[in-house]
């Protein structure tokens, strides 16, 4: 959450601005931050230091950080925050079977993600040997727009909400391929009509991801499966033949299952 939305809440008498802070500041600690000083904590969060300090203390206290050499850095603790989510879709015993079924006929890894603002987040994955690299553990993000899985979501939203995310959307030229919105908005309606997509090279260079929706009982998308492989190892051709009916088939199973 952005220090403008925590602003704009504030005129919200439901909004608790102080718990937003709390955790403002767990996901400020990141990838080019994992251990941070009080000072550097307060300026990234636009705290005072006697507000982070509170802040950093309340969360030692409950040990969600720790504190060395003046720094502080999550502990593991912090993954309880997302296992709540991840139980209640029930991975472990239920929808990863069939996700390493996919991996099994494939060939290559399958994910599990989920569309959180512009974003899509990893939360499952069956890797293979020799992994595309990119860094994609659990909670890992990726922008939505030039994604598989990111497009199959986005393409079921309802037209106001999606507008509402393209016109938030900062669209950046990742590779030679990747499309810009108005090219996007014609590929979401064929993809609304196909049931899957597929973004060729335009995340990066090399990479070819396919991503089908997982409905539920609603028929309401509840999250996307995604399977990606090098451009040299499979033809567009041979992933709509090929990969689009193993990944639905693999789809339509995990629905039947959802609570």
């Amino acid at each position: 959450m952005s220090q403008k939305e925590i602003d704009v809440n504030k005129v919200d008498k439901e909004f608790m601005s102080t718990f937003a802070r709390g955790l403002q500041v767990i996901r400020s600690f990141g990838t080019d931050t994992p251990s941070m000083t009080l000072s550097a904590v307060a300026e990234k969060n636009q705290l005072s230091r006697a507000a982070a300090r509170r802040f950093l203390l309340t969360l030692q206290k409950l040990g969600y950080v720790s504190l060395e050499d003046k720094k502080f850095r999550l502990t593991a603790k912090v993954l309880e925050l997302g296992y709540s989510y991840l139980a209640s879709l029930d991975f472990s015993d239920t929808i990863t079977p069939f996700m390493e079924e996919v991996t099994y006929q494939l060939g290559e890894s399958c994910s599990a993600l989920v569309l959180d603002g512009l974003d899509i987040v990893y939360v499952a994955r069956i890797p293979r040997r020799g992994l595309i690299p990119l860094n994609l553990q659990i909670g890992a993000r990726l922008p939505a727009y030039a994604t598989s899985g990111g497009r199959v979501l986005m393409s079921a939203l309802a037209n106001q909400e999606l507008e509402d995310l393209l016109h938030k959307t900062h669209f950046e030229k990742l590779t030679a391929y990747t499309k810009g919105p108005d090219e996007l908005r014609q590929e979401l309606e064929q993809i609304r009509a196909n049931g899957y997509a597929i973004v060729d090279q335009e995340l990066e260079l090399g990479m070819r991801a396919l991503a089908v929706p997982v409905l539920d009982r609603r028929g309401q998308a509840r999250f996307a499966l995604n399977s990606s492989s090098h451009v040299s190892s499979v033809s567009l051709d041979r992933i709509v033949d090929e990969y689009v009916p193993i990944m639905q088939n693999a789809a339509r199973k995990i629905a039947d299952v959802l609570p």
